[in-house]
């Protein structure tokens, strides 16, 4: 492994579930401080991280949207679901001696700085981890997408996508024994075989601005980092 990392900044993306408990619901503190001891060991590597995360864990947008609540409000919910993740992960991190923001696209200033870009470059440049929560702030649009957003406006190197898989499969490797990893893909392979990476919004943004993406499993321990120092793990999508 290189001691050196190979990336300078990243956009770390991660799923709500991964702030739940055994079952991916609530917020459990011990999945908290997993994820920031992840989040600790790569900063010190001495790269500048920004995090987007989801709030499935809590609630999500488009199931509560199919029980009769109107889709645009189910999407705000969900929001709100992730800024109670971004509020939560921050604490922890902060308990651990670490300089964090969290950014909302939501104007709530009693809970969260708003996300504006230079604002962000400037915390990052200070070597804060900047926290990016609820969402675009618009409906119909995912936290995939989100985190692409974010990691072009923060001038990130790559996306780093966080899940409870090693990487992509041509099918779920949790219910096909025989799916077969790829290691690497073209985001155009990931838009024609709808693989499940990101979402195609989010997919295309990466492949217009050149932005890669790394899918690897955030419950394995120290495997964020192993890739910041140039393991070839996970699934690396790029052109």
């Amino acid at each position: 492994m290189n001691s050196v990392p190979i990336y300078k900044r990243i956009l770390l993306k991660l799923s709500g579930e991964a702030m739940g408990g055994p079952d991916g619901k609530g917020v459990d503190a011990a999945a908290l401080a997993r994820v920031a001891d992840e989040v600790l060991a790569v900063r010190g590597l001495g790269l500048t991280v920004g995090i987007v995360i989801g709030g499935g864990n809590l609630i999500r947008g488009t199931k509560v949207g199919d029980s009769g609540i109107a889709r645009v409000a189910a999407d705000q919910m969900g929001m709100l679901g992730t800024v109670i993740n971004s509020l939560a992960l921050q604490s922890i991190m902060e308990s651990r001696g670490c300089d964090t923001r969290v950014m909302s696209a939501v104007d709530m200033p009693k809970f969260a700085e708003p996300f504006i870009r230079r604002r962000a470059l400037r915390h990052l440049e200070k070597g804060r981890v900047v926290i990016m929560a609820a969402g675009t702030g618009n409906p119909y649009f995912s936290t995939d997408t989100a985190a692409a957003l974010r990691a072009v406006e923060i001038e990130a190197e790559a996306l780093l996508k966080g899940t409870k898989v090693d990487g992509v499969y041509d099918a779920d490797p949790m219910v096909e024994s025989k799916a077969t990893k790829y290691q690497q893909l073209t985001y155009g392979q990931v838009l024609a075989q709808q693989l499940k990476v990101m979402d195609a919004t989010a997919v295309s943004l990466c492949m217009e601005n050149r932005m890669p993406i790394v899918v690897f499993n955030l419950n394995q321990p120290g495997t964020l980092q192993r890739i910041i120092q140039g393991e070839s793990l996970g699934t690396v999508v790029k052109e």
